[in-house]
């Protein structure tokens, strides 16, 4: 198949995004696809005719994920005026061209259904979940209200505050807490205030990057991920950070993190787990494949965090050791994922 992996963007997770594009790319190159790569926000030059992008050959040179969220302002001068707002030159008529967009952005316009509309409309099959679930599962907020009345999920105490409004609400959550933005990913804004003064400063922290903020109850556990592919639920992986909080360095640096999977729990545990992630899938609408954070604590209570609709695909991700603990490697992965998704269309 002609397949177009949709990646980088204009997001703080923009090199994750790139990294994780460039493995899949190759992966699909190895699959026997003519896959290619390209940057949602920079685009493709194309000399000829629009399809010949999909005659490149070859592995891609992997890419390096700082410790710290790219320079957005370095990214658009690189770009100049050409393309079209967030979508770059010739980015549309190279997607329109492919059998699928294999979709391996992350943030903004990848994960809150803004891409995906705009595929609907155009007539673009793209992977994964459609633009109702991503934007339901985006917003921190709505999903948790969305999962209120689940007599199988369980969330931390939290409020969700505007830009200028009063943080009275914000002290009811108690201490410790975590304050994150509404819609961000990657651990990028978040930060755990013990007290008042740390409570304004990582406000602070998150305004920079959205205008909502979640100030949230910590949970003290064990923190989990388990991913959905299709109807089945992948084993569960504990993330165990080495020295501090599981914050973007700890989800993309070699050895920053310790990983376990399948993670160390009983049979009971696991499957509770799993019905949870199946729940909050089927609640936000969500299709084709994701991946759940909960925590578990001490006594045995589970936790919901949130549902992640594009998981990463980095060495470092979560999801590729998941399937690979359930005997699936990281190409039969992505062609699962493609597969599935082709399914929506018939």
């Amino acid at each position: 198949m002609d397949i177009v992996v949709l990646a980088g963007g204009l997001s703080t997770e923009r090199e994750v995004s790139l990294s994780s594009g460039t493995m899949v790319t190759n992966a699909l190159r190895r699959a026997g696809h003519r896959a290619v790569l390209v940057d949602s926000f920079l685009g493709l030059e194309v000399s000829g005719d629009i399809r010949d992008v999909f005659q490149a050959e070859g592995e891609l040179h992997a890419v390096h994920v700082d410790e710290k969220a790219p320079d957005l302002e370095q990214v658009k001068a690189a770009r100049g005026e050409s393309g079209f707002g967030t979508i770059g030159k010739n980015v549309i008529e190279i997607c329109r061209a492919a059998d699928i967009v294999y979709m391996g952005l992350h943030g903004e316009d990848g994960e809150n259904g803004r891409m995906q509309a705009f595929f609907d409309v155009l007539g673009i099959k793209y992977t994964g979940t459609g633009y109702l679930g991503s934007a339901l599962a985006m917003h921190k907020g709505i999903s948790k209200r969305m999962i209120e009345d689940s007599s199988l999920l369980k969330a931390a105490k939290s409020v969700v505050l505007h830009r200028g409004e009063a943080i009275d609400d914000a002290e009811a959550v108690g201490f410790p807490c975590i304050v994150k933005p509404c819609c961000g990913g990657s651990s990028i804004g978040i930060e755990k205030a013990s007290d008042q003064d740390g409570l304004q400063r990582a406000l602070e922290e998150a305004f920079c990057y959205e205008d909502e903020v979640m100030v949230e109850q910590f949970i003290t556990g064990r923190e989990f991920s388990v991913g959905i592919l299709g109807d089945r639920a992948l084993p569960p992986i504990e993330i165990i950070p080495r020295g501090g909080f599981y914050d973007y360095a700890h989800k993309y640096q070699a050895g920053w993190t310790e990983e376990v999977c399948p993670a160390a729990i009983d049979a009971e545990t696991e499957k509770r787990m799993q019905e949870m992630a199946r729940e909050a899938c089927r609640l936000l609408k969500l299709e084709v494949y994701a991946r759940g954070e909960f925590i578990l604590t001490e006594s045995g209570d589970i936790y919901f965090l949130e549902m992640n609709t594009l998981p990463g695909m980095t060495p470092t991700s979560l999801l590729p050791q998941e399937a690979a603990a359930a005997g699936i490697s990281y190409e039969q992965l992505c062609e699962r994922i493609i597969e599935l998704s082709l399914k929506k269309y018939r």
